[in-house]
């Protein structure tokens, strides 16, 4: 039976009234939602083919047309459009007036994240899952994606459903409906709504319409072609992009579905039909689709389109549309005369500041989504605009495209998937120092149960990194293998640092990973055993910092050393609490990331030491991985030890071939967090060798003349410091003796005014080396010359 006064909004009259079903609910919803271009949200619990069947019904009685509804799931026998769970990507940047989020085979949080902002206004969002009550007791294959080894499916948490279910019973615009397993059609009384989710909204205000705004150059018709005003303005602020003289730099914000990538795309076709060339990158190719779609449209409706093929669009003037990936793109490939970058917050600052290097540039990102939204875009990116001298347009986009503003289903997911989280705001925290903070863990049992702690923890994550998608959200609640520790200052998180445990694998994973196949989860040991040979690199127990971030307000203040520091203590035996990992011992912490000179540099002063670079770049930031290890344990430091030995013995042919064109200032970095009971206790050169390098000192001599002598003094000094170089001497020592290049391409980027000076300048930076490392017979040599 259906019970009476269930609903938020439902009244009971004695039963006078005819009883309310799933059909004539998916009816209400769904005018509900048209009336006030809206979307609703229907919940169908129980049983999987039972609720199935709920929905195809629920969409029939709603109205909807077929054609405009994709179901998302893991069965097949659907009569519209259908996507498996791993494919609901293929859905960002459509519009649909129904999707099936089928929840009961896997629920990803990144499915919801890309579905749920593909129903348009007046449409609905179908959400399929098991009893609510049950929910977060069962397992999935999402599940099986986070137990990674040594940990079974059995040991993942449920945190992230039981709170998922607690905001759909809590949220407005949330109709939940139990489907039993004996369901027998939409009319059925047998179907309990739980809650109708009507919020008798007002009717929606007409939309303004846009017009071309005084003083556009671009065709009227371009802005005819907007849908709000908003992306009007956007599109007039992208004409900057046609100033080829004083470069400017243009920023568009807006949350998700608000036509930025659109915008974009108007303005691209715009100044494509000019002649002008425009290269288009995002962190991923189908997520500038958007873009790439509107220019077609806006060439086309310009008869202007010429050719069009994957990643390129030729128009009739000369100019085209074209996309690259960005760490190709930064390096401006043919010269374009302007640069759209879609997505710009998912992409590192190291990345992003290499196009100001070049012609006028966009730069587009999403406010709050999981494509990306770093705290680092704004505060840091937006530092070298200002450095950079090119004059800055601000654009931001608030009103949706899809639905009306203050859309219950939008609020619903924001909150759910924690896409608006954000740290403390400065003022609460600007005091904070290392003496004032105290250290604490943030269990997966403590965080869903203080709502406020939760969104400063997971919006520091987000906010400092440059990506972070909703699936996060459930690895930090639900993943066995990670855990979070943090610096709270007055019941504020300052500073947070997400680890996850690595190694203690069995004999037959790391064979089976010696063998080829990758290991998820577990970065260190399989980059030690796949890549590196090292049969027992698996062996031992380590902790990754996947992720440490502080707080803006109050970085470069040693709150992250601190937070390293301490969990150095507690992971070691050194603190004096009772730890939650006590009971297993941790032999190293470890760390990799995108290698850059500043970073390097963090990491060494807080005791880790370089054992790998990696020797191709990381596709999404363009740099070199460094893997960085701090043993705790004999065993951690067995395994740092014979890594760090293996590095510099392997660093002089990689740095000569696949490392060669590396900036000098990561290797110079890299090599001097290198652990100095690597180095031999004596160079080992020849008397020739001494020979050779105190004649070169002395301005006789060549380098090629016993460039291995060179080698091992040049790796020797970059990772003791002894000689005490100058940085532009012992960037002279990377390019020439260690990546081995050209005298000519040397002098070139150092700035030096001759290859002969630069060659002289080679002959001063030896003259230490023989001083600090040089035998007897080397300085007695030297004598001959003095």
């Amino acid at each position: 039976m259906t019970a009476p006064d269930t609903g938020r909004n439902g009244q009971t009259d004695g039963g006078r009234t005819p009883p309310v079903t799933l059909a004539s609910l998916a009816a209400d919803l769904r005018s509900e939602a048209d009336r006030a271009n809206e979307r609703r949200l229907l919940v169908l619990a129980g049983d999987a083919d039972a609720t199935r069947h709920a929905a195809v019904d629920a969409i029939e009685a709603a109205d909807l047309p077929v054609p405009d509804c994709t179901a998302v799931s893991a069965a097949e026998d659907w009569p519209f459009e259908h996507v498996g769970p791993r494919q609901s990507r293929e859905l960002l940047g459509r519009t649909q007036q129904a999707i099936v989020l089928d929840g009961h085979d896997e629920c990803s949080p990144n499915a919801i994240g890309r579905t749920v902002g593909a129903v348009d206004g007046g449409g609905l969002y179908v959400l399929l899952a098991p009893a609510l009550d049950d929910w977060a007791e069962r397992r999935d294959a999402f599940d099986e994606t986070l137990a990674v080894p040594p940990f079974e499916v059995d040991d993942v948490d449920g945190q992230f459903r039981r709170r998922l279910v607690e905001t759909l019973r809590a949220h407005p615009g949330v109709a939940i409906c139990e489907v039993p397993e004996s369901y027998d059609g939409p009319e059925s009384e047998a179907v309990e709504i739980r809650d109708d989710g009507l919020t008798e909204p007002y009717p929606v205000r007409p939309r303004e319409t846009p017009e071309p705004p005084a003083g556009a150059t671009f065709d009227d018709d371009v802005y005819r072609a907007c849908r709000t005003v908003d992306q009007a303005e956007a599109v007039h602020e992208l004409e900057a992009l046609r100033d080829g003289e004083s470069d400017p730099a243009v920023v568009v914000e807006a949350d998700r579905g608000r036509g930025k990538s659109s915008a974009a795309g108007l303005a691209a076709g715009a100044l494509a039909s000019e002649g002008r060339d425009v290269l288009v990158t995002a962190p991923e190719r189908r997520g500038a689709d958007e873009i790439f779609a509107r220019a077609r449209e806006r060439l086309a409706a310009a008869d202007g389109l010429a050719a069009d093929a994957e990643g390129r669009i030729d128009a009739d003037s000369g100019g085209c549309v074209r996309f690259a990936r960005p760490p190709e793109a930064a390096t401006l490939p043919g010269d374009p005369d302007a640069v759209i970058v879609d997505e710009a917050a998912a992409l590192p600052v190291s990345l992003l500041e290499r196009f100001l290097d070049g012609p006028p540039a966009a730069f587009c990102t999403t406010v709050h989504g999981y494509e990306g939204a770093g705290r680092s875009f704004d505060v840091r990116f937006r530092g070298s605009l200002s450095d950079s001298g090119r004059e800055v347009v601000d654009v931001r986009l608030d009103e949706p495209i899809r639905y009306a503003a203050g859309d219950p289903v939008e609020s619903w997911a924001f909150r759910a998937l924690l896409l608006d989280a954000r740290p403390p705001v400065d003022q609460l925290v600007t005091d904070a120092t290392p003496e004032t903070v105290s250290y604490e863990t943030l269990s997966p049992e403590r965080l869903p149960a203080d709502d406020h702690l939760l969104r400063e923890a997971f919006g520091l994550l987000v906010l400092a990194h440059y990506r972070t998608e909703p699936d996060d959200l459930a690895r930090l609640l639900d993943a066995p293998n990670l855990t979070c520790r943090a610096l709270l200052y007055d019941g504020r998180v300052v500073s947070v640092a997400l680890l996850a445990r690595e190694g203690g694998l069995s004999e037959e994973t790391r064979e089976r990973v010696y063998r080829g196949d990758r290991i998820r989860g577990n970065m260190l040991p399989d980059v030690f055993t796949s890549q590196l040979r090292d049969r027992e690199g698996g062996v031992p127990v380590g902790y990754r910092v996947m992720r440490i971030a502080t707080h803006h307000a109050v970085r470069s203040g040693g709150l992250g050393s601190r937070l390293l520091a301490e969990i150095e203590a507690e992971f070691s035996g050194d603190d004096g609490r009772d730890a939650d990992l006590r009971s297993e011992q941790v032999d190293y912490l470890g760390v990799g990331y995108g290698a850059t000179p500043e970073l390097l540099d963090f990491w060494r002063e807080n005791g880790y030491r370089t054992v790998h670079l990696s020797t191709t770049k990381n596709d999404a930031s363009g740099e070199h991985s460094a893997l960085m290890v701090r043993p705790l344990t004999d065993a951690g430091a067995d395994l740092a030890a014979r890594h760090a030995e293996w590095f510099r013995e392997r660093a002089p042919g990689v740095l000569a071939g696949p490392l060669s064109g590396v900036d000098p200032d990561v290797i110079r970095r890299a090599l001097r967090a290198v652990d100095d009971d690597a180095v031999p206790e004596k160079p080992g050169l020849s008397e020739r060798d001494w020979r050779v390098v105190v004649d070169a000192a002395n301005g006789m001599g060549s380098y090629h003349a016993a460039p291995a002598a060179f080698s091992h003094l040049a790796l020797r000094e970059l990772t003791l410091g002894r000689a005490g170089l100058e940085p532009g001497e012992e960037r002279l020592l990377v390019e020439k003796v260690l990546q081995n290049r050209e005298w000519a391409d040397v002098a070139e980027d150092l700035g030096r005014v001759s290859t002969r000076m630069t060659m002289r300048a080679f002959g001063d930076a030896c003259e230490p080396l023989v001083e600090t490392y040089g035998t007897a017979a080397a300085k007695a040599h030297r004598e001959y010359w003095d």
